[in-house]
């Protein structure tokens, strides 16, 4: 029978998550708020809706749970175990959740699901054009064509 401390965190929305201490942990947000003792019978999470704060929980239970050796290294298999958890757990999102996640990673400051959404991000826009990119994620070009000649021009190294 586990003795770990269970802390309640409510979504944006209303919904409550009983975790474990080391799952919430994970983010140096309540870390912070659990050392400066903020926190009272549940944590308010007003930025996160429950939708993504399942997805967070998720990704933070899958990492508390890779056993260490005694000097907090993982070993080659596991690494390589939850590398591959990892891209599983961001190929089965679609766009507006990774971009709410990355929202949520911030503003919980765990670091590592930060880099994952940011680097999933990068990997989705990765070898496209200025075009390809502003339709993927729905960005209106302001530039007159002269603008963008401009830039072109200036910037020539980059279009290489």
């Amino acid at each position: 029978m586990s003795t770990s401390k269970i802390f309640v965190l409510k979504s944006s929305d209303g919904e409550t998550f009983e975790v474990e201490e080391a799952v919430a942990l994970q983010s140096q947000t309540i870390a912070h708020m659990v050392e400066d003792n903020c926190v009272g019978n549940e944590i308010p999470l007003a930025n996160i809706t429950g939708e993504i704060l399942t997805k967070v929980i998720e990704y933070c239970k899958k990492h508390v749970a890779v056993v260490h050796d005694g000097e907090g290294n993982l070993s080659s298999f596991l690494k390589e175990e939850l590398k591959n958890w990892d891209t599983e757990f961001l190929s089965n999102i679609d766009q507006s959740t990774l971009f709410h996640l990355i929202m949520a990673a911030n503003f919980l400051n765990i670091k590592d699901l930060l880099d994952l959404t940011c680097q999933g991000v990068a990997d989705m826009i990765k070898g496209k054009s200025p075009e390809e990119i502003r339709a993927l994620l729905n960005i209106e070009n302001d530039f007159t064509s002269e603008d963008e000649e401009e830039i072109r021009a200036e910037n020539q190294w980059t279009f290489k």
